[in-house]
């Protein structure tokens, strides 16, 4: 009967043998390259196997990368919209500072050109009366202000002070329905009195002659007539003039050269009603006075040091007197 297994080599030789094989076959491949094209060959067909086996680790690594690159860009979308929000209210401040120092520049340099004394406030408040036109300014009697004070901006005259807190004070405006101020053409000196009509976009001019030689874009500026308002400064611009209209004067109307609805910044009038000479010479005092004063202090600095050192040589005689004093007591 034939044996269900038949008997082979032990397992030890098995192995032997091909130990055996192996290194053989590493020799010849050393030595000779012999199976360099079938070593080719098999990893040519392996390659599949190899990357099907890679697979799901490329997978992970490929999910691990986008999730980590979109939580990343989802952080750094939000660190940029942080910043773009910051950046954009600081926008917005830098315009609203930038805007405010052209109109101080422009205040600045037509409070250069007033010969008077100004003082620079900055409107704080409107009156909530629709029918009255006036504003509250950051400036009051502490600082000097005064009942029927111009104000002005930086393009004209605004109107002038009509109420006096401490702290504060009201401006009734030129275009208000109670105001009225004395003006000239600054073309030809023809005077007339500008008067509110409640509209903030327009004064009218009273009692002026139907051959009252005006037109449209004539500049009207304050008479100094009425010793209220200061001569010369920009009141109005003369935009229609209607003769003919069978009333006994004729019609004018005028836009404010002050920026009435938009100026922030204003400034006080504090007339000087003395002659050019008097401001001359009152200016040429004060200047004496500063170089008298000046002088003073120069000398009594020069005169410190001498003093200290007189002091000094004083004090040198008494410490070497003080020492004679037991020697007599001895001798006594």
């Amino acid at each position: 009967m034939k044996p269900l297994f038949a008997k082979g080599p032990m397992l030890g030789v098995r192995l032997l043998v091909f130990v055996v094989l192996c290194v053989v076959l590493m020799v010849v491949d050393a030595r000779f390259d012999a199976l360099k094209t079938v070593r080719s060959q098999m990893g040519l067909v392996l390659t599949p196997f190899y990357w099907v086996a890679d697979m799901p680790v490329r997978i992970w690594r490929g999910a691990t990368a986008q999730i980590a690159t979109s939580n990343s860009l989802m952080a750094e979308n939000e660190r940029l919209k942080a910043e773009a929000l910051l950046m954009q209210r600081r926008l917005q401040k830098l315009a609203t500072l930038t805007e405010q120092n052209v109109r101080l520049r422009e205040l600045l340099n037509s409070s250069a050109l007033v010969d008077d004394r100004v003082l620079v406030a900055e409107l704080i408040g409107l009156d909530p009366n629709p029918f009255t036109h006036r504003i509250l300014i950051d400036k009051g009697e502490k600082d000097g202000v005064f009942m029927g004070q111009p104000v002005l901006d930086a393009s004209g005259l605004m109107g002038q002070v009509v109420e006096v807190l401490p702290y504060a004070a009201r401006v009734l405006l030129l275009t208000d329905v109670t105001h009225s101020i004395p003006v000239q053409v600054n073309r030809n000196g023809l005077r007339a009195i500008a008067v509110g009509t409640g509209n903030p976009d327009y004064l009218e001019l009273r009692h002026v002659a139907e051959t009252a030689d005006i037109k449209a874009g004539d500049l009207l500026v304050s008479s100094g007539l009425g010793q209220r308002f200061p001569s010369g400064y920009p009141v109005a611009q003369v935009t229609e003039v209607v003769h003919g209209s069978g009333q006994p004067f004729a019609i004018v109307r005028a836009v404010p050269t002050a920026m009435l609805n938009r100026s922030r910044y204003l400034m006080l009038v504090f007339s000087d009603s003395r002659t050019p000479e008097e401001r001359a010479a009152a200016a040429a005092e004060a200047q004496a006075d500063a170089d008298q004063k000046a002088a003073a202090e120069g000398a009594a600095a020069s005169q410190a040091p001498g003093e200290s050192g007189s002091a000094a040589e004083g004090a040198q005689p008494a410490a070497g007197a003080a020492p004679a004093a037991p020697a007599q007591e001895a001798g006594q």
